[in-house]
Parts: C-alpha cells; structure tokens; sequence
C-alpha cells in the first residue's frame, strides 16, 4: 500500500470518530483540517482544534458555535451535504490534495451517499476517504496502486456499462461490466501493485489495511 503522506488537508465529518493508528496519524499531523459542523465537537474532544467548521450548522454546539466564530462557514444550501460544502470550500481556497476521515458509520444511509460523492469530487479535486478498516480511491481512468500481496481490494463502477480489465489481482476482470455493487468486491492483490483499466465511466476501489 502507498504510504500515506502527513501533513495536508483534512476533512473531518460527523461519522464515527477515527480509531485505527493510520486515520488518527493523519488527523494528528494534518496541517489544516476542516470540520462538517458535528465532527468540531469530536475534534476538540481528542485535543485538536479546527482550522475552519463548514456547513449548515445545524449539529453545531452553541458553545462551539460561539468560541469558534471566527471560524465558521455557514453554508445553507440544502441541494447539497455538509462534506460536500466542505470540499468545495476547500477547493475555492485552493486545496486541491484532501483525505476525508470520519465519514463512514452512525448511519448507513449517509455512509453509502458519502463514498459515491467520492467520484464526483475527483472531477475538480484530489481527493481520498481513509476509514478505520481501510481507503477508498475514486479513479476516473485507468490507474495503478501499490499493494502488497494478499491484500484484500474491492472495486466499484458507478457506471455498469464500463468495462474493466485488470492486472495483479487473484480474480481477474475482462472487460467486466459490473451491474452490481458486489460482483467485483473481496478481490486481492498478488503482487506489490495492480491496475485497472478502463474508458469513460468512474470506478471506487476500496483496499483493505
């Protein structure tokens, strides 16, 4: 696996606070990180403060509210969710390498809307979620990633009429359409990469610590 570089942007959102050593490593050594409203209180609850609070603040501590004025971004267009107006905060003010932690868990419904924005966000944006099992990449074309072997990778077409080849996994894919969210999960790499090669379309890859 990549190793994972300190000391850039984070988004923290309101999921479940980061318990695996790699997510709290990157979190400690961030040099900036931004809050989606509900994420400030448990940011300031292991000791660190936020750079900016983004979002719609309604899950905003008033107390927070009021001590950390000078930094809140109150954003109330409902077309969108607090991580999405996080990230293009960020991206207006020229952050364009992010890792989002914290939004997976609590609600299964926010963690599923959260993972598909990923590729979305790739369109403007570099951009990566590390959770505690894990990372998921969006990729828009064909890409390599590092791997060791028998590391446990899963891969996810937003499109299901992309056609995938891979290179370095256990089960390989032949101009693979995946219709489903399943068929192309619990792969592994056997080696210390693999590719996917693909045209049009956007695919997430989730590979395991």
């Amino acid at each position: 696996m990549e190793t994972i570089k300190s000391g850039g942007i984070v988004i923290l959102a309101d999921g479940n606070f980061p318990s695996h050593e790699i997510p709290l490593t990157v979190l400690r050594n961030a040099s900036h990180i931004i809050c989606c409203d509900g994420g400030a209180k448990s940011l300031l609850k292991s000791g660190l403060e936020p750079f900016a609070i983004v979002g719609d603040c309604d899950s905003l501590n008033p107390e927070i509210f009021r001590k950390y004025s000078d930094r809140i971004f109150k954003d109330t267009e409902q077309e969108t969710n607090d991580l999405t107006k996080a990230v293009r905060w960020c991206s207006e003010r020229g952050y364009d390498d992010i890792v989002i932690l914290g939004a997976t868990g609590k609600r299964e419904d926010h963690t599923v809307g959260n993972i598909s924005l990923l590729t979305e966000y790739a369109q403007f944006i570099n951009i990566k979620m590390i959770t505690d099992t894990g990372i998921f990449y969006p990729v828009l074309k064909t890409s390599r990633f590092e791997s060791s072997p028998g590391q446990q990778v899963s891969i996810f077409s937003i499109n299901s009429e992309t056609e995938i080849t891979s290179s370095g996994l256990l089960y390989p894919l032949i101009k693979r359409k995946l219709k489903n969210w399943w068929e192309a999960s619990l792969n592994e790499a056997t080696g210390d990469h693999f590719e996917l090669e693909f045209e049009g379309g956007a695919v997430i890859v989730f590979i395991l610590f």
